[in-house]
């Protein structure tokens, strides 16, 4: 079975204890982010994830004080894959704009899954609005992360050329792209936006230097 390691706690001599496994602290996240992605996270209820895990209230608040302790721990699920997924295209790739255009790639692969329902992060911000809220902290911390790592990316593509454009434009501006794509496709036809990504992420590889 399948299990669950939540952080280790320290004990009173402030040594780390052994981490914590469950297997219900598992299920219940999985039929949350489930059912967050697909219907909305303020669209679902306790009830609703209890009875699909199914759990009971006492094991849930056991390992989620809060609803909101369970989004932010959904988003950090999805935050850890993206990063994942990243990663394994910078170690794959052989130069920093093939990573670039690797990154690019599974956005445009994302759009066409059957089980895409949008970006999960701005799906979240239009139903957390409050910038101190922690959900809404989580989905910051992302975006922040994600338009760094595409910052170094450009600025090692752009080097020293005399043409040289700006890493950190280039890196916003991918991500304005991913964001009208992921909010888009549906509407405007999954196979065109997806090529027009793509066609946008080249031109910034090719025109800023």
């Amino acid at each position: 079975m399948t299990t669950t390691t939540r952080p280790a706690r320290d004990d009173s001599n402030g040594r780390s204890a052994q981490p914590v496994t469950s297997a219900a602290r598992e299920r219940l996240l999985a039929t949350a982010s489930g059912l967050f992605y697909r219907e909305g996270i303020r669209a679902v209820g306790v009830e609703r994830i209890l009875a699909e895990a199914p759990a009971t209230r006492a094991t849930f608040y056991r390992h989620f004080p809060s609803k909101d302790d369970l989004v932010v721990a959904y988003l950090r699920g999805v935050d850890a894959g993206i990063r994942a997924q990243v990663q394994a295209a910078v170690e794959a790739a052989p130069s920093p704009a093939d990573a670039i255009r690797a990154i690019g790639d599974a956005v445009a692969d994302d759009l066409a899954s059957p089980e895409f329902r949008g970006c999960a992060f701005l799906k979240a911000a239009a139903e957390y609005p409050d910038p101190q809220d922690p959900v809404r902290q989580v989905i910051l911390e992302h975006r922040a992360w994600y338009t760094d790592t595409l910052t170094e990316l450009f600025a090692e593509v752009f080097g020293d050329s005399p043409r040289r454009g700006k890493p950190e434009h280039a890196a916003r501006h991918f991500m304005m792209m991913r964001d009208g794509a992921m909010s888009g496709a549906h509407l405007d036809g999954v196979e065109d936006v997806g090529e027009a990504f793509r066609r946008g992420v080249e031109g910034l590889l090719t025109m800023l230097h």
